[in-house]
């Protein structure tokens, strides 16, 4: 019921949308080669389901794939700058140019190195995601309370359990948080791969439409990318909130206990 009411607001909004997007269309005359309405693009979905389905799929393996290489990358990573000194001044650079170099740039060198196949779009979507990834990873592993690591140490835990118990269990928020970002950034990753060398993928159904001017196609295939979007955003979230189950109480919520009473020498019996 909790989660229905949540859904609700958001539902109503895109119903909204829609109803203006189809009302617009209509009273304006827009041609349908500039912006087709949600019924025909509703249209288009259900004639060539299969089709686009397929292709979504082939894309969103390819960004699954992407996303899992640059997150296990990134947390070995991050995992190896905490126990090795100044790693992390060598390596921040480097990273900080990958990011800022755009991966449409990086595509085409991409589709040099590794051919026509699956692999640049994968490797695209590593790129695009494995920043975010790195920094999170990095401040959650530093993100310490005062003395922790000390009082691990007293109880002669090792590097491996003070990893385990204590880095991961305060890094956990910040990991999932940069998943949630890269299950996002991975399909565009996907997609960009996609529009320089392929041919399937949602990516590619995207760019030849737009070479034909077949709009109504190309806003069925984005339709289906926002789509799968929302399906892999919503499936980290789930792991995220059954995984991290510990929620600080709000200071509203504080019960404090009333203050033992006094019995005063005159009052005993």
């Amino acid at each position: 019921m909790m989660q229905a009411k949540k859904l609700l607001p958001p539902f109503l909004l895109g119903l909204f949308l829609l109803l203006l997007w189809q009302l617009a269309c209509i009273v304006f005359k827009i041609p349908q080669y500039l912006l087709p309405t949600p019924l025909e693009i509703t249209q288009e979905i259900i004639r060539n389901f299969t089709t686009l389905i397929y292709d979504t799929v082939l894309t969103c393996i390819e960004a699954v794939l992407g996303f899992i290489i640059a997150n296990i990358l990134a947390l070995s990573l991050a995992v190896c700058m905490v126990y090795v000194r100044n790693l992390d001044k060598a390596v921040m650079p480097i990273a900080i140019a990958l990011k800022t170099t755009p991966i449409v740039a990086m595509a085409p060198l991409l589709l040099l190195w590794f051919g026509t196949g699956i692999a640049p779009k994968v490797m695209a979507a590593a790129l695009i995601c494995f920043f975010p990834a790195l920094v999170n990873s990095i401040k959650g592993f530093s993100a310490l309370q005062e003395n922790e690591e000390d009082l691990f140490r007293i109880y002669n835990a090792s590097k491996t359990q003070i990893l385990q118990k204590l880095r991961f269990f305060r890094a956990s928020p910040f990991i999932f948080s940069a998943l949630r970002i890269s299950s996002s950034l991975a399909i565009v990753g996907a997609i960009i791969g996609e529009f320089v060398g392929a041919n399937r993928g949602i990516g590619y159904v995207i760019l030849v439409s737009s070479y034909h001017l077949e709009t109504v196609r190309m806003f069925a295939a984005l339709v289906m990318v926002a789509g799968a979007g929302v399906v892999f955003y919503s499936v980290i979230s789930f792991f995220d909130r059954r995984i991290i189950n510990w929620v600080q109480t709000p200071s509203d919520e504080i019960r404090l206990e009333s203050p033992p009473k006094v019995i005063t020498p005159g009052e005993r019996t």
